[in-house]
């Protein structure tokens, strides 16, 4: 038996307020490149469920860009390392340089896919001229007294490239190997955020914080003039061209993006994201692509939350809008179909399982990191339920995907959350709380510190910090202390599930060993040797038969075991950077995982 990865569903691009977040498709318009977090995912545009996950960075990365000849992607990150890997195979890495002591910005592929020059945030310098293949030094990047934020090369020759800066200038270079050429200053006032290389050479263009939009020559850099002034009312974060080299895209902090036609010099088509009007942070759009090799004319933008809106000429709202988390997931629970997954920042999303794309569960949200999810049937309706360090236990409507009622305060902050009977217990520092219809029926102090709960039917499960499992007996709204205590781990408790019937319990210490036990034969001791992990287990859940359990720990690892041969164990290594925090079975042989990357992957169980 193995773990087959099946699919990615790939987590958001992190965006930063007020810096560009860049976007890259591959020639043929058929991907679209990004970094989020420590990672960087190729994500399909017409199949967005399908994406592939590069992960050899060891920093949060910024910055993603396919080469001209769609074989190789490069890609930067906080430390100022670009990397260079295959994105047509199984993604080895080619080569690993370091550029710049700071953040890597922006970086540009000559036309040929042999060169790359890499910008950012240095000490000694703001960028640098490499060849792809072995690094070396190809030019050099000066002219600037501040970080630089974008960079663009002209893909025919004579070789020219253009970089913009936070010191309102931009820098026009000749090569190869590249040399300074001119200094292009008084076009822009403050921050240049964007350039780019029309795909014919013959001009480019620059954006930035100033809301202006400037035109070059692109042989000789000279400036022709500027377009659309006054029509972005906020930072202009991204340009991209169409493949004609007749329009160009822009994104901006207006919360607008706009196709130009620079020869008339103004815009021909506005899409606006939010309601007209009303000034919305998280629409504020922080960067653009316009994929090349495609017919449909489709553009892709970016906001501040990370999603990718799929913008389409003629229509004046995004076709689509594909969603997933930016920070790393918390909690995850499965009801019927549908996945829901909570994160640090207390986003709280429900991916259909079926077509692998998340919706927002919109209304009144949680505001921080979320601690637990359950899910319950109460009268006949899948209900979720939430609780975060907003100190709050949310309740959530599964087919609407809608948070329900008010939100009851807990006055403290959650450890843990199960449902059972139509009531919802949540664990505190020192108790067993009991809620029944959002308000507070009974608690249960407790003098071990509780670390996480699970229930099934009249019977709960409380695993503490004294290394012990607690038993209790849940009759109406009460909770009692049946006085059975599970003595088997080494170290505290850090996860409970319950099999579907209730007839076992999957106990998970913090030393990565887990153990099961029969709950319908006085808690006899079914194995004890599931013990493959190397660090603590976050997550466990049963398959339907009861037969096999999954689990998932901070050693980034999710495995499968059995009841049946308990020494047997398939695993998936490195599932997750940063590792997993949430796993559940859909349907027979497939698991879902997610963690500390953001994203969800679903594995399926062969053999």
């Amino acid at each position: 038996m193995s773990l087959v990865s099946e699919a990615i569903w790939a987590a958001s691009p992190s965006t930063t307020r007020g810096q560009p977040t860049p976007l890259s498709s591959d020639p043929k318009g058929e991907r679209i490149a990004y970094a989020s977090n420590k990672s960087v995912f190729l994500r399909s545009i017409d199949n967005p469920a399908i994406s592939k996950q590069y992960t050899q960075h060891t920093t949060q990365t910024t910055v993603a860009r396919f080469s001209p000849s769609g074989f190789y992607v490069a890609s930067g990150d906080v430390s100022g390392t670009v990397r260079v890997w295959d994105c047509a195979g199984e993604g080895a890495t080619k080569g690993e340089y370091h550029i710049i002591a700071g953040r890597i910005n922006d970086l540009a592929w000559d036309g040929d896919s042999q060169r790359i020059i890499a910008v950012g945030d240095g000490k000694e310098r703001f960028g640098h001229c490499i060849t792809a293949d072995s690094g070396n030094t190809v030019g050099e990047i000066s002219g600037h007294s501040s970080q630089i934020n974008c960079v663009s090369i002209r893909q025919q020759r004579p070789l020219r490239a253009a970089t913009g800066s936070d010191d309102t200038s931009l820098v026009f270079y000749h090569g190869a190997p590249f040399k300074f050429n001119t200094s292009l200053r008084g076009q822009h006032n403050r921050f240049v955020f964007g350039t780019a290389f029309a795909p014919d050479g013959s001009v480019f263009a620059s954006v930035g914080a100033d809301k202006r939009i400037w035109i070059y020559d692109g042989r000789t850099g000279e400036a022709k003039g500027q377009i659309g002034e006054g029509v972005h009312t906020g930072s202009i974060f991204g340009i991209s061209w169409a493949k004609d080299s007749k329009k160009f895209v822009t994104a901006s902090a207006d919360q607008t993006v706009r196709i130009w036609d620079p020869e008339a010099g103004r815009a021909i088509q506005t899409w606006r994201m939010g309601d007209e009007g009303i000034p919305s942070i998280p629409d504020q759009q922080m960067g653009v692509v316009w994929p090349s090799g495609r017919s449909d004319g489709l553009v892709i933008s970016v906001d501040l939350e990370g999603n990718l809106n799929y913008l389409v000429d003629g229509t004046p709202k995004p076709t689509r809008v594909i969603r997933g988390h930016q920070k790393n997931v918390t909690a995850a629970e499965i009801s019927g179909s549908t996945f829901f997954t909570g994160s640090y920042e207390g986003r709280v999303l429900a991916w259909d399982v079926p077509k692998g794309l998340a919706d927002k569960v919109e209304g009144d949200a949680h505001s921080n990191y979320v601690a637990g999810i359950a899910a319950s049937l109460s009268n006949g309706e899948a209900e979720v339920f939430s609780v975060a360090w907003d100190d709050t236990l949310r309740s959530i409507s599964v087919p609407s995907k809608i948070f329900t009622g008010a939100a009851s305060s807990l006055g403290f902050q959650p450890k843990g959350i199960a449902t059972s009977s139509g009531v919802v217990l949540v664990v505190s520092s020192d108790a067993i709380v009991v809620y029944s219809n959002g308000k507070k029926a009974g608690s249960s102090p407790v003098k071990y510190g509780p670390t996480c709960i699970a229930a099934s039917g009249s019977t709960v499960a409380v695993g503490g910090d004294d290394k012990l499992v607690h038993i209790f007996t849940l009759s109406g709204t009460e909770l009692k202390e049946t006085g059975t205590e599970l003595r088997r781990a080494t170290s505290p408790i850090s996860a409970l599930a319950f099999s579907h019937t209730g007839k076992k319990l999957a106990v998970g210490a913090s030393n990565g060993k887990i153990y099961a036990f029969d709950a319908s034969a006085d808690w006899k001791l079914i194995t004890d040797r599931w013990s493959a992990h190397t660090a603590r287990i976050t997550c466990l859940a049963w398959d339907e038969s009861g037969d096999f359990a999954t689990s998932g720990s901070l050693d980034t690892n999710v495995m499968v075991w059995s009841v049946q041969d308990p020494g047997k164990r398939i695993k998936a290594l490195n599932a997750h950077k940063d590792g997993v925090t949430g796993v559940a079975w859909e349907k027979a042989g497939k698991v879902l995982s997610t963690g500390g990357d953001a994203s969800v992957k679903v594995w399926k169980v062969s053999g």
